[in-house]
């Protein structure tokens, strides 16, 4: 006999006790269907398909979503906070498709900047995974292994200029807090310059460089200075990136005493809403900031790894070379993995001090990780972002001639944002119309996220390996949804 802790759910609706929360969630679920598609007749928009899938998984067997949820309220931080007013209660994920407690398919049009580049569970990188944990799973790197040395060969392959040596961390908040180290023991200088609407992470550090004043807290860090966002969209300079540089000589002028340590940004801002620095601004930027003694960081946590289509890097679309690089997410397709790359020359300042880190690098993570990079090369999955990135972009443009609450579509390969506004003119966000789209796309079977200063922007960020049917079944729901707001 099942308890209330391990119930069984069959098929696409399963079998549930009668009264349990799950049940009356998915009875609410069935009645808003039921409404939504009523409503069809009067409306312009019909309720598209999902592309076909070969796969169905097996039925779950383990704890409710209430269960879960009354453990996550004892045990876990009470800042942790789900998307959705019913939270997904999610099991299973194969390519760019997540299924829930039922077998609901749903297709993933965010898990790609957070974890997963080459898709969930990908064979390639699991195998790569239980291989490495079945023959060692962890040692120092006092010893020698070869899966380490090899990741770093083949990252340091892939970037531009001198950027040769590889230092391995746990996430993109250890990279970056070991750059901004890197960038004030090189230097010897303590101020930083980062931009507004920024995001580099959860430490103290990264957290005064992050600037995120909605959400993230206000840490002071001592010598952090944040420039004017070059933001082609709400900017003061529009898309005149030589302007908004201006800013960042009047802080080394003005805010130091005419020296800094570094400048830390990212070349397509992802939790600030998906905002593409405008052209022109990090040359300008690197010039000024090379003058004053300090050394260029690119955060390429979210937009890295051919993500953009066009390159393997964000930073590239600007025709720069920055002094040191860092990255995470996606580098290990959902195993916690992040690295920092700089020169030679760089590099040599930890030689200083003893730098260690006890997992950074581990025989796991980097195999994972090689594996990554292998992937992306076999299945073309730049190439793939491009266009398909470039298929979605035109048909998400299609969509703002359509409705006038999207005030702008922007990003670059599967990278892409989508700001909704109650006022094309004022550019008022839309907050309260964004999150309403975002659960009637997730009741029809698309995942997206949100991010932006106010809220209002939709974050597609899928796995590389999405197709044109994705896309396009993508934009219809979204269609569907903005019909009904």
């Amino acid at each position: 006999m099942m308890t209330t802790t391990m119930r069984r759910s069959v098929s696409r609706r399963g079998v549930l006790p009668l009264g349990s929360p799950i049940q009356r969630l998915h009875s609410q679920h069935a009645a808003r269907e039921a409404t939504d598609l009523s409503d069809d007749s009067s409306s312009s928009s019909v309720l598209p398909k999902m592309p076909p899938f070969d796969y169905s998984p097996p039925p779950y067997v383990g704890p409710s979503a209430a269960d879960i949820l009354a453990k996550r309220r004892q045990y876990l931080s009470p800042s942790l906070f789900h998307f959705y007013s019913r939270p997904l209660h999610l099991v299973e994920g194969k390519k760019q498709y997540l299924f829930d407690v039922d077998g609901r398919r749903y297709l993933d049009a965010f898990g790609g900047i957070a974890t997963v580049c080459c898709g969930h569970c990908h064979p390639d990188i699991v195998k790569a995974i239980v291989d490495q944990t079945n023959r060692l799973q962890h040692s120092t790197v006092l010893y020698l292994n070869s899966a380490i040395a090899d990741f770093a060969e083949a990252l340091a392959s892939k970037m531009p200029g001198d950027l040769k040596v590889v230092f391995f961390t746990n996430s993109g908040t250890e990279a970056n807090e070991l750059a901004m180290m890197m960038a004030r023991l090189y230097t010897g200088c303590h101020d930083m310059i980062s931009l507004r609407n920024a995001y580099h992470g959860n430490a103290a550090g990264t957290m005064g460089a992050t600037a995120q004043r909605v959400w993230k807290f206000n840490v002071v860090q001592t010598g952090v200075h944040h420039a004017l966002n070059p933001d082609p969209y709400r900017g003061v300079f529009g898309s005149d990136g030589e302007k908004y540089a201006k800013d960042i000589d009047d802080l080394i002028e003005f805010g130091t005493s005419g020296r800094v340590a570094g400048f830390i940004s990212e070349a397509i801002q992802g939790v600030g809403g998906i905002i593409e620095l405008a052209p022109g601004y990090l040359p300008a930027v690197y010039s000024s900031i090379r003058k004053a003694g300090g050394l260029t960081i690119a955060d390429e946590v979210q937009c890295g790894f051919a993500r953009t289509g066009s390159n393997f890097w964000g930073f590239e679309a600007q025709g720069v070379v920055p002094d040191i690089v860092t990255m995470a997410k996606g580098i290990g397709n959902g195993i916690p993995l992040g690295a920092v790359v700089t020169t030679p020359e760089v590099a040599k300042v930890l030689t200083q001090r003893s730098y260690f880190n006890t997992f950074g690098g581990n025989p796991v993570c980097t195999a994972a990780g090689l594996a990554v990079l292998n992937v992306i090369e076999k299945e073309k999955l730049k190439e793939n972002a491009h266009i398909v990135g470039s298929h979605l972009k035109n048909r998400l443009t299609s969509l703002k001639d359509k409705y006038e609450v999207i005030g702008d579509v922007r990003g670059r390969g599967l990278i892409l944002g989508v700001e909704l506004v109650t006022d094309r003119e004022l550019k008022t966000p839309a907050k309260d119309e964004t999150m309403h789209a975002m659960e009637m796309m997730r009741d029809n079977g698309v995942l997206i996220g949100r991010g932006g200063i106010y809220g209002n922007v939709f974050r597609i960020t899928p796995p590389l390996c999405f197709t044109k049917e994705d896309a396009d079944y993508l934009v219809d729901v979204m269609d569907y949804a903005l019909s009904k707001v």
